[in-house]
């Protein structure tokens, strides 16, 4: 076999002319591509047709190597637990990926040797097809076990046999078609490129054909699938923005948007804001837990349809907040959404059940989109929003009185805390403005989070860092425990990051393509396993397929934060005369066992 595994001694194919490279027979395609041997010309012969679909459907030894090495270490461990499909769908895009690398690396090797593609020898399929068989095999064992392990750390009891059985069978067809869309573009640069040479000479014809292929691949994929996706995605998200969840009911009490007397109408608050404010504890309920008279707490909410534009709606909701008597309140909470305009219940619950009640929140919509798609597309928006509703509390509450001011605390999870940092610059800024923040599932790319995270003390490590002797910031994977460093002094307004250790939301990053991060390289977390390892390309697409499915394991994993709220605001708070036990219970009422 020669060097590069694609060829034998027999020396390279004589070059083409233009003719003959614009020809597509199947012998041609073959020696170009290094699948077999041509068939000599004969009576025979198949048709110019038929060369074609053998063209389209030909492999080459070095892709088809690249392509096993990629599919094997799909079934390496991830930082959550998947089924079948989504298995078989990251296996096949990782088979593809492995394939071009195997193309590119002996045309690679070729371009050094300086010569052409050689046929490759029978015995080296037969080789490559056992290799397939064994190597295979092994991959999907150890995957399956591996798999059991992650169910096991979290969990998780859902497990469907049959899609995992027939999971190389789905990756089988989507790294089929894959490649039929890739020869497609290729076929397409080759028609153009014969097309150009009956005016410009073959290099600029290739490279004003690469160009042009590659700005029309560009254009198909960002402004028809992507453009267009989410055009229809947010088309279909805002009718269902119209509907109310069951147990959603319009509030009776005027301390609720959407209630009595409220500057923002209930049907303007959107599907989330009506859940926001058309639920939530009563003050009996608040007073049950406390063992002492209660306040109804105050929730005031905008929507996309109250306001034209983020600063009104934040204008808006900050004055239906002053018309409910928000200020007046002894703690005041600004929450930066998620997605569609969500807020997570179990954050504001917990913030009030601590509170006894003498709490207000205010929070407004700045997508129809859910929080996944979100993420991707709608960052601007959520740092707009984050901004202008800080901004328009504060400018009322640093009018007031300093001995009338309610405790102003900041909230946002996911995409939320992103859109909350970005009010402030920093550190002392968080301290200076604030009596407590609480960020959860912070995504990688916030600036603040990145910022105190990469320059951590040395020696603790990014799962949970320790910034600054944990002054101000501190970063909890379980705030039940002691949150590192406990010896240190933790006075002032607090800093709180909640974080996962199995949380995609966390850890994802474009920089994971090329560059092995610290998380990985030392103790992973308790819910991740020991044997996940970096790989090039392969663990940036493991993390990003589990990004979708980040809230779909149990809580306490992933990007599910529940209780982990009772105890993190209890640690940023500080209220007075709450026990272990009171913490307990109200874990019982936040999130009940099923």
């Amino acid at each position: 076999m020669a060097g590069d595994g694609s060829g034998t001694p027999d020396g390279p194919l004589p070059p083409a002319d233009d003719a003959d490279a614009g020809a597509d027979s199947g012998a041609d395609a073959a020696a170009a591509e290094g699948s077999g041997p041509p068939s000599p010309p004969s009576s025979s012969s198949p048709p110019p047709k038929s060369g074609k679909r053998r063209r389209l459907f030909s492999v080459t030894l070095p892709g088809c190597w690249g392509a096993l090495l990629f599919a094997c270490l799909s079934f390496t461990p991830s930082l959550l637990p998947r089924g079948g499909l989504l298995q078989g769908l990251i296996c096949g895009i990782n088979a593809a990926l492995g394939y071009a690398a195997g193309v590119l690396a002996a045309w690679v090797w070729r371009a050094f040797a300086d010569r052409g593609p050689r046929r490759p020898r029978p015995r080296s399929w037969t080789v490559f097809s056992i290799s397939a068989v064994v190597l295979f095999g092994l991959s999907f064992g150890f995957g399956q076990y591996w798999q059991y392990q992650i169910r096991r750390l979290m969990g998780v009891t859902d497990y469907n046999v049959p899609l995992a059985v027939v999971s190389p069978l789905i990756a089988a067809l989507v790294f089929s078609l894959l490649l039929l869309i890739a020869r497609g573009v290729r076929g397409l640069y080759r028609r153009l490129v014969r097309l150009l040479k009956r005016w410009i000479g073959p290099r600029a014809a290739s490279a004003v054909g690469w160009t042009a292929v590659a700005a029309l691949v560009w254009a198909i994929v960002t402004g028809l699938l992507l453009d267009g996706l989410v055009g229809l995605a947010n088309d279909t998200f805002s009718l269902r923005d119209t509907t109310t969840e069951e147990g959603a009911h319009r509030p009776t009490t005027t301390l609720r948007s959407g209630g009595p007397g409220s500057l923002v109408p209930w049907d303007s608050l959107g599907l989330q804001g009506r859940n926001f404010t058309g639920t939530g504890p009563s003050a009996a309920a608040i007073g049950k837990f406390t063992g002492r008279p209660a306040t109804e707490p105050i929730r005031a909410y905008a929507g996309l349809a109250s306001s034209d534009d983020t600063e009104a709606r934040a204008a808006q909701a900050v004055a239906d907040l002053t018309r409910q008597g928000g200020f007046r309140r002894k703690n005041l909470l600004v929450v930066t959404t998620t997605g569609s305009g969500w807020v997570d219940p179990a954050a504001v619950d917990s913030f009030e059940y601590l509170s006894g009640g003498d709490s207000a929140t205010v929070a407004i919509q700045y997508s129809y989109l859910p929080s996944w798609l979100s993420y991707l597309v709608d960052q601007t928006k959520a740092r707009e929003a984050g901004r202008a509703l800080f901004d328009a509390v504060y400018d009322t509450w640093s009018k007031l009185p300093s001995g009338q001011r309610p405790r102003l605390f900041v909230a946002g999870e996911s995409l939320g805390s992103f859109g909350g940092e970005t009010a402030f610059s920093g550190e002392y800024d968080l301290s200076n403005r604030t009596a407590g923040t609480l960020f959860a599932g912070p995504p990688a790319f916030n600036t603040l989070f990145r910022e105190f995270s990469d320059r951590r003390d040395a020696g603790s490590p990014e799962v949970q860092p320790v910034y600054k002797d944990g002054r101000t910031v501190r970063f909890a994977n379980d705030p039940a425990a002691e949150i590192p460093p406990a010896d240190r002094p933790w006075n002032g307004s607090r800093v709180l990051y909640l974080m996962h250790p199995s949380d995609p939301i966390v850890w994802w990053s474009p920089h994971l393509v090329y560059s092995e991060p610290d998380w990985i390289g030392q103790h992973p977390g308790d819910d991740v396993l020991e044997q996940m390892v970096w790989l090039p390309f392969v663990t940036f697409w493991q993390i990003t397929a589990d990004l979708p499915f980040a809230a779909d394991v149990p809580r306490g994993h992933g990007h599910t934060y529940t209780t982990e709220y009772v105890d993190a605001w209890n640690a940023v708070m500080r209220p007075p005369d709450i026990t272990p036990q009171d913490l307990g219970r109200l874990k019982d009422i936040i999130a009940p066992e099923k």
